[in-house]
């Protein structure tokens, strides 16, 4: 279905001026190598500048990397990332193309861009606004809803205009648990009446746990584990990591935190105990 080789994708360093700090090169994804299969709901789980996200632009045909190859269902997305759209729905992180947009336009606005007819848009955009519990927001703007119903709007507007493959990059951020539900009800009932097959980011572990079938767990641009999530937990079984960040340095006047001193792996403010 996906097979991902040797992707590189580094950013270089800045200068820095007028204000801005230099930044140095960061190698966001370090030679990932990936096979996600046919139907299954595949995670990304990593802390905040795992690569993640930028993994997901280069599956999706957004981003170009430096070296390495991306097949989906037979096609090169290194060499043609222009077929990327005809064979996935991608809902990124910060989707705020369709803000202008009512719920209901922004559906059907999606289902027209992917070839259907306007009458099938239509119809089909009214049936992912009810299954999600979007009905009685279909007349709104997505600009005037709050946080956790624009983003159930922006996936409504993925469902529109069936793919073969989903890419999720934290579709449920601050959705209520009867709307995530909704969400999963509906990648569910895509999965098995049309075989879809679903990339997710997540930084929610209980989520990773309860929808995935596999999961990849990324560190600094690479892939440090690949399992089911029963499978990752046995292999952590009976292991306790506890990290604190310090907002300026240690208290160590304190005695409780002066005694934990000896038993940390010290890194600037940060400290971690196992």
């Amino acid at each position: 279905m996906c097979a991902v080789r040797d992707l590189v994708k580094t950013y270089p360093a800045t200068r820095g001026g007028r204000g801005a700090p230099a930044t140095p090169e960061v190698r966001a994804t370090d030679g990932i190598s990936l096979d996600v299969r046919g139907g299954e709901i595949f995670g990304l789980l990593g802390p905040n500048g795992a690569g993640k996200s930028t993994l997901v632009r280069q599956v999706t045909g957004l981003m170009r990397p430096d070296s390495g190859s991306v097949e989906l269902l037979g096609h090169d997305l290194v060499r043609h990332p222009e077929r990327a759209s005809r064979l996935l729905a991608h809902l990124g992180q910060e989707s705020t193309a369709l803000d202008e947009l009512t719920v209901s336009l922004a559906a059907v606005t999606t289902g027209r861009l992917r070839g259907l007819t306007a009458r099938d848009a239509r119809a089909e955009g009214d049936a992912v606004l009810e299954e999600l519990g979007l009905t009685a927001l279909a007349a709104r703007p997505l600009k005037k809803l709050s946080g956790g119903q624009r983003r159930l709007a922006c996936v409504a507007a993925a469902l529109v205009g069936r793919r073969p493959v989903l890419v999720l990059d934290e579709p449920t951020t601050g959705m209520d648990p009867v709307a995530r539900r909704a969400v999963w009800a509906a990648v569910d009932r895509r999965r098995a009446e049309h075989g879809t097959t679903v990339l997710l980011v997540t930084h929610n572990v209980i989520e990773a746990e309860t929808v995935l079938d596999r999961v990849a767990v990324l560190e600094h641009g690479r892939v440090i584990a690949c399992d089911t999530p029963a499978g990752l937990k046995e292999r952590v079984a009976g292991e306790v990591r506890v990290e604190l960040v310090w907002r300026e340095t240690a208290p160590l006047h304190l005695p409780e935190v002066a005694a934990l001193r000896g038993l940390a792996q010290e890194t600037g403010r940060r400290w971690v105990l196992r």
